[in-house]
């Protein structure tokens, strides 16, 4: 009997993993678009002093990639490429080994050079009820993940900004995770030059389980 309710159990677990196979295209856009915040480095009125070879601002945009982001776009790719079930989870699973959780990041340099430096970066922090942060973590910009198709959102690209997938761990150094229960919202800041902007999203249970 009690062997009887274990497997039960699996079995409905699984049936609640795999939901997702059945959403429809209105459902699955929805989840992933939510997902999709914007900002800017650098202050709206940085255009005194224009300096040829930085922008003297950016535009942010950005894609927190969550387990359910990531569904909802392997969920698009099935329906759109009429892939059977096994292919889709197979399209979630090359996102799982990215690595703990992926951002894409998108920036477009204003006017002045037009080029983004090698060398920004960015951070991930948690922000409780209060806003205070707490400690935060640096990504990883990761490019040969532009191949995971599932990592790719499902807004039709726009080509004046330039895509990085950048990856975050989400425990620290010490075992302790990077954003722990009371955590309300993530904060993504990306520093450029000597500039800065950031954008935030609630955290969903699945993240932070």
């Amino acid at each position: 009997m009690k062997l009887t309710l274990a497997v039960a159990a699996v079995i409905g677990l699984l049936q609640v993993q795999d939901d997702w196979l059945t959403w429809s295209a209105a459902r699955a856009q929805g989840l992933a678009k939510a997902a999709y915040v914007t900002g800017r480095v650098g202050g709206f009125f940085d255009t005194r002093v224009l300096r040829t070879e930085r922008s003297y601002n950016y535009k942010l945009a950005a894609t927190w990639m969550t387990p359910e982001v990531i569904r909802a776009t392997a969920r698009m790719t099935q329906l759109t490429e009429r892939l059977t079930d096994a292919e889709a989870r197979a399209l979630v699973q090359d996102a799982a080994d990215a690595g703990d959780t992926v951002v894409l990041v998108e920036i477009d340099p204003r006017e002045g050079s037009g080029v983004i430096p090698n060398d920004w970066s960015a951070f991930l922090q948690p922000l409780d009820r209060a806003g205070q942060p707490g400690p935060a973590v640096r990504g990883v910009n990761t490019p040969g993940l532009r191949q995971v198709r599932s990592l790719s959102g499902v807004l039709r690209r726009n080509y004046d900004y330039d895509r990085f997938w950048v990856v975050f761990p989400l425990v620290h150094a010490d075992g302790t995770p990077v954003l722990p229960q009371h955590t309300v919202a993530a904060e993504l800041i990306v520093r450029i030059h000597d500039r800065e902007g950031s954008v935030k999203w609630p955290v969903p249970p699945s993240v932070q389980r």
